[in-house]
């Protein structure tokens, strides 16, 4: 049973530039519904979750509030804020409002929309235990290590290499601590588990994912999410449909 209070926060601040759009990606519809109302769906259905903090660009607090809280009715979102210049700014001011009896937080991107529930039920009571956990899939294709010209250095093993995910997940005053010293330090880290690897002694726990929990980045992305969405849709309504023939 839970006795931690959860929180989440979603930086939706990017502005998408590889998407080639003229709207920034995670406002783009898919079946009628923003790719962020998809991502804020699954937090909002986990009973875990206690509140949701939303993290987006300068301009767009109130279209978030009207066209997707709102809209959708997402009770579990306390705050829509305005981020910062990078990802790393706009985390630490959404850690900045959460509320002071928040044990756990989960750090998740606003374009990774195919997260599945029950994942991020299995990070939460893992965190609990744990403090500290990321999701990851072990990588399928061969990587290798290169120098300044594009020579191969050598080529580590994979089954020891992980592709990371979101969400990430953290004792709230392990990774405000981290993120404090980063600040200081002036230090970017490529996602949330670096700032508490490099500023913390407590050991960051791979949570297994799910490769379906893409974080939408470039046009074929978008299509691959897109023509997902699509055939659930159909199968849903065919699903109706056989059911009223049943009846």
């Amino acid at each position: 049973m839970k006795t931690k209070k959860i929180g989440v926060i979603i930086p939706a601040a990017g502005q998408g530039k590889r998407m080639k759009a003229d709207t920034s990606k995670q406002y783009i519809e898919v079946e009628g519904k923003p790719i962020l109302a998809y991502t804020i769906e699954k937090f909002q259905q986990s009973s875990l979750v206690d509140e949701i903090v939303i993290v987006v660009g300068q301009n767009e607090v109130e279209y978030v509030e009207k066209y997707i809280k709102n809209r959708y009715n997402f009770t579990k979102i306390k705050s829509i804020i305005k981020g910062g210049k990078e990802r790393q700014d706009s985390v630490f001011e959404g850690l900045k409002v959460l509320s002071q009896d928040i044990d756990i937080v989960l750090i998740h991107d606003g374009v990774r929309p195919l997260i599945r529930i029950e994942s991020i039920d299995f990070i939460i009571e893992e965190t609990i235990k744990y403090k500290a956990c990321i999701l990851g899939v072990n990588v399928k294709d061969t990587i290798k290590v290169i120098d300044e010209y594009k020579n191969v250095v050598n080529t580590p093993d994979r089954n020891q290499l992980y592709a990371i995910q979101t969400p990430q997940a953290f004792q709230k005053e392990l990774i405000l601590l981290a993120y404090k010293e980063s600040m200081k330090d002036g230090f970017r880290g490529t996602d949330d588990s670096t700032l508490v690897e490099r500023y913390t002694d407590t050991k960051v726990k791979i949570v297994e994912g799910s490769y379906m929990n893409i974080k939408i980045t470039t046009p074929e992305d978008f299509i691959f999410f897109k023509e997902y969405m699509n055939c659930s849709a159909k199968n849903t309504t065919n699903a109706k449909i056989k059911g009223k023939f049943l009846l």
